[in-house]
């Protein structure tokens, strides 16, 4: 039987789907044919029904399968509604936002099935039922509904990862990917993150296996073996051209110190192409930052999300103090990696002077540099209901963001809504001007005349904070200032001794 995949990545960021990728191994491994329409108007594959109808025509699927996260759901509605006018293929809705609300996206009435959780077995059992005409309505970790009647089948045992076929990379257009990422390569080495942040989604996984499994120990942090991903590397070099970073999008690639140790060894052995990883900040030291480097990471990557400890602990269940994130970014700036820091603003019960406790943080540790976010509440995570509970969520908003650098779908004080859509544009020269740096008087200057300017002349002015900002760092790197512009992106801040 032939499965499509659908994921829809719309105005976003160019994204690898891990869960695609070894799902279509296994649906391949076990006879079926595979494709995928990567939905992004960067891949040359923009939210076009016309061009979806005559790939779905062409293919004839048994079933189609949806991808999603929560920022992308209002297009899988879209394409979803637009497709039962032509084509009677069951429709399966998988991925983040499908696991967390599962009950939400049947009821909608445009997917027969969901998937709730890893869906690697879930998706092939499918498969082969539909296939083979047999009995749907009791497969673990999918959901579905009969004579209006949701049936909520458990979830399986989590799988051991390195008994997974190796990744599908034919289905992607992995050499335009490369090519429009600038030669960055995502990698995925485990599965899971040992911290239970209230705004992601991995509390309420593991809260689903522990009730479904009856289990405390759901085995939820799971690794490939270090030869598994030096495998996938040697791949991925001999087929695609031009690989200029690999980027490991593990929740937290430094849990492990011996598991890092091994890695950087061997990799160091074999390539020469730099990587970035992610960290946490207790879980980062002098000897994990000296194997980083002396492996190439050329970038760590830290979750600091506020610069206010309150904030953190109350709010996000992030139990760390800026003690220790001034730690772990010295240690990481000692050993010479670049450090980059994310933040977020506009969350819930943040006041303007907690925000400006993350600006100032920012300016005292000047890190590599910096991305910032608007929070966002995902479905049924704990930050959700606790936003939910203070009446804070304008849901119409909050259904219609398609990400997390332009709006706040909280209901804000007036105030505090005018600081976050400044800082959502220049948070990079409110970082310069709370620093020691020598810039930090003339940046003082630049904010100061943001924060008195009216909306209207703010909605005029924003419009040129790019070409402002650029235009002063050639000034600034000629003169030898240290600073920070804003590079790559709209929500990335880059220190200038950054050269790449």
């Amino acid at each position: 039987m032939n499965i499509l995949f659908i994921y829809p990545n719309l105005y976003a960021q160019i994204g690898f789907n891990y869960g695609i990728a070894y799902i279509s191994a296994m649906l391949k491994t076990a006879g079926h044919g595979v494709r995928l329409l990567n939905i992004n108007e960067q891949l040359d594959f923009p939210l076009d029904h016309n061009l979806i109808r005559s790939e779905i025509e062409k293919f004839k699927p048994g079933l189609i399968a949806f991808s999603v996260v929560s920022n992308q759901y209002q297009f899988a509605e879209e394409i979803a509604k637009n497709i039962r006018t032509y084509c009677n293929a069951p429709t399966l809705c998988g991925g983040i936002h499908a696991t967390m609300d599962p009950e939400g996206v049947l009821k909608s009435g445009l997917f027969d099935y969901v998937c709730v959780g890893e869906g690697e077995d879930a998706v092939t059992e499918l498969a082969g039922k539909l296939e083979n005409g047999g009995d749907t309505d009791n497969i673990a970790n999918i959901w579905t509904c009969k004579n209006g009647l949701i049936i909520k089948n458990p979830v399986r045992p989590l799988k051991n990862v390195t008994e997974l076929p190796a990744k599908d990379y034919e289905i992607f257009d992995i050499q335009k990917m490369i090519d429009a990422k600038d030669g960055w390569v995502g990698l995925l080495t485990s599965r899971g993150c040992p911290f239970r942040c209230t705004y992601c989604l991995n509390h309420k996984i593991v809260e689903i296996y522990r009730t479904d499994l009856k289990q405390r120990n759901i085995n939820y942090i799971r690794h490939h073996s270090v030869d598994e991903i030096i495998s996938e590397i040697d791949y991925i070099l001999s087929t695609y051209k031009r690989v200029k970073m690999f980027i490991f999008d593990d929740d937290l690639f430094t849990f492990n110190k011996v598991y890092v140790e091994e890695f950087c060894e061997k990799y160091s052995k074999k390539y020469s192409v730099p990587f970035v990883c992610n960290a946490h900040v207790k879980v980062f030291d002098d000897q994990i930052a000296v194997a980083l480097k002396k492996a190439n990471c050329q970038i760590v990557k830290f979750g600091l999300e506020s610069g206010n400890e309150r904030v953190r602990s109350q709010i996000m269940h992030r139990y760390m103090t800026n003690a220790n994130i001034i730690d772990a970014f010295v240690a990481a700036e000692r050993a010479g990696l670049h450090s980059s820091a994310f933040v977020m603003m506009g969350l819930p019960s943040e006041t303007i002077e907690e925000l400006y406790d993350t600006i100032n943080l920012l300016g005292a540790i000047k890190p590599g540099r910096f991305r910032w976010a608007i929070f966002f509440p995902f479905i049924n995570t704990e930050a959700y209901h606790i936003t939910r509970n203070m009446g804070l969520i304008d849901e119409d908003k909050m259904k219609s963001l398609t990400n997390f650098t332009e709006e706040s779908c909280l209901n804000v004080s007036p105030q505090l809504h005018k600081l976050i859509k400044r800082l959502s544009v220049a948070f990079a020269w409110y970082v310069n001007a709370a620093s020691d740096l020598p810039v930090a008087p003339m940046y003082k200057n630049l904010v100061a005349e943001i924060d008195k300017m009216s909306e209207n002349e703010w909605d005029s002015y924003k419009k040129d904070i790019r070409r402002i900002d650029s235009d002063l760092s050639k000034v600034l790197r000629l003169d030898g200032k240290l600073h920070y512009s804003i590079r790559y992106n709209s929500f990335t801040g880059v220190r200038s001794d950054w050269d790449d």
